[in-house]
């Protein structure tokens, strides 16, 4: 039994600022000198990395489809059978943590189904028994708020929507309001209002906000902090989070030993390649690698002595100039791939290993090529939203009838692959059936950013396929 001050900051609809006051949330409890551990709900590698900047420390994925609920809540307190992560309870079981404040993914009811919660912000916030705090997009609205927090409330009732922030207000007049006609109609208890202010949204691009990196400075987060201060009561926010948080009885995590490190497995990581889950980068270091990075944009070659490679996602569009001058790099990938020794790579990295990006300009940037294809920028999105991924028959690191379980999130597609290379998927939900999972040799990528966890199988045959080689 576990009890852990938490909040999850859910909106009522996408676009109503809860990134930004997750973040602002997070940067002001830490500049009070609280501990404060980060999580996000829901396939996203972007928002992660502003909840990092404010606290500190990681962003953990939490979602109710890709995993299951024990796989969750052990995630949660930092306990899962892989873990070496800093979370909310290291061995000992002594908190790490003060504070745990969890970003929702688009509206508090939107998920995977539309006749249930699954994947939704209201299944986890359920699942982890903690208080909602609701942010609603009062910029149009004064007495009407009232009747849409009743809705929300009353919507599941077994769901705790302690508190509710309004985002765009015109004044503290339009606060007042606001606030008058929730504690006359609702049981949540209103906040605060935050004004509109330009100095404080965070940038977008075309998959989502712009990486923390780019555009959250430490004047930014202070700026952050001082506006939430300012504006929201936090003293009745830590109230809640810690009153109405009750015990969270988690299942035990069948935490085993750490195998040490065996084989060193190279991790791209630059502005290009930047997207990836941190439980997937923990099973393989609970499954004996030794994560090595590099820059494919920077680096001259692969580290030295490694026996794989995992191309993750990311922007490999915005630096497709640089990536494709880099010749020494892709060489290095080329002769690595020819060797026979196991490459992992998603989406971006997928993109990489094709024979060029395409800009949308209808610019060519020469890339690895090691798939006969063109990857091809589109100013639409061409896919997004779940996916699950089956095995039809042994290949690489999955087993016949084996599933697991990702997401798709992206601007570009491939031309036609050419039938002679394998695959090793077969997409059965998210878009329409097909197959993918593209392979020659040990090399293996496709555009599905896959959830290691949901098949941890998975993540120790790619070690041990390295190992072997």
């Amino acid at each position: 039994m576990i009890r852990i001050p938490r909040l999850v900051v859910a909106g009522t609809h996408s676009g109503v600022g809860k990134t930004t006051v997750a973040t602002a949330l997070m940067a002001a409890f830490t500049r009070r000198g609280l501990r404060v551990q980060p999580f996000k709900i829901g396939p996203d590698f972007i928002d992660g990395s502003f909840h990092e900047a404010a606290c500190g420390r990681p962003s953990r994925n939490l979602d109710g489809w890709m995993l299951s609920r024990q796989t969750n809540l052990q995630i949660f307190v930092g306990q899962p059978p892989w873990s070496r992560c800093d979370a909310l309870l290291p061995p000992g079981r002594r908190p790490a943590a003060d504070l745990a404040i969890i970003e929702g993914v688009m509206g508090l009811f939107d998920g995977h189904s539309a006749t249930s919660e699954s994947g939704s912000t209201g299944e986890m916030a359920n699942w982890l028994s903690s208080p909602v705090l609701l942010v609603a997009d009062a910029s149009a609205m004064a007495r009407s708020a009232a009747a849409l927090v009743r809705g929300f409330e009353t919507f599941d009732p077994d769901l705790d929507i302690a508190g509710v922030l309004f985002n765009r207000v015109g004044g503290s007049g339009h606060t007042a309001i606001l606030s008058d006609a929730v504690r006359h109609s609702c049981r949540a208890l209103p906040l605060g209002g935050l004004p509109l202010n330009e100095n404080i949204g965070l940038p977008n691009r075309h998959l989502g906000l712009v990486m923390a990196a780019e555009a959250l400075t430490p004047a930014r987060l202070d700026e952050l902090a001082a506006w939430i201060e300012s504006h929201t009561d936090l003293d009745a926010l830590l109230d809640l989070a810690t009153k109405r948080a009750p015990v969270l009885h988690v299942p035990p995590g069948g935490n085993s030993a750490p195998s040490p490190p065996r084989v060193g497995i190279a991790v791209a990581r630059d502005a290009a390649f930047c997207f990836y889950y941190p439980d997937n980068l923990d099973l393989l270091r609970a499954s004996g690698a030794e994560l090595v990075e590099f820059s494919p944009i920077a680096d001259r070659a692969l580290p030295a002595g490694i026996g794989g490679v995992y191309l993750g996602g990311g922007y490999p569009e915005l630096h497709a100039s640089r990536l494709s001058a880099n010749q020494s790099m892709l060489e290095s990938i080329r002769r690595f791939a020819a060797s026979g020794r196991p490459l992992y790579a998603e989406c971006g990295g997928f993109m990489y290993l094709t024979e060029a990006i395409v800009d949308t300009d209808g610019v060519e940037h020469p890339m690895a090529g090691i798939f006969p294809t063109r990857a091809r920028m589109n100013p639409r999105l061409r896919a997004l939203g779940y996916l699950e991924v089956e095995a039809p028959s042994d290949s690489l690191w999955l087993r016949a009838g084996e599933r697991v379980r990702g997401h798709e999130f992206r601007h570009s597609e491939i031309d036609p692959m050419p039938p002679a290379v394998g695959r090793c998927f077969q997409l059965t939900n998210g878009r329409a059936a097909g197959a993918e999972g593209y392979t020659t040799a040990s090399v293996l990528a496709g555009y599905a950013h896959l959830h290691f966890a949901s098949a941890p199988q998975f993540a120790r045959r790619f070690v041990e396929a390295c190992q072997d080689r």
